[in-house]
């Protein structure tokens, strides 16, 4: 996703089950391989990841412009 990935959209690389099509590659972005999951951050299943992952994004994403 050259312009970021938006809150609230889905990753482009994402499969149906979840994995990353990106993974391991040296085209996977340095965000995505700095991310270190843990059960505080996703919880115990991905209903609770995705819900949880839903408020972080929520909480940080940019102000609107103008």
């Amino acid at each position: 996703m050259p312009e970021g990935k938006p809150a609230y959209v889905r990753c482009v690389q994402l499969t149906a089950d979840n994995l990353c099509l990106l993974f391991g590659k040296p085209e996977r972005p340095a965000v995505c391989g700095s991310l270190r999951a843990s059960v505080e951050m996703c919880g115990a299943s991905n209903e609770e990841a995705a819900e949880r992952l839903t408020l972080i994004e929520v909480a940080t994403r940019p102000a609107p412009v103008g």
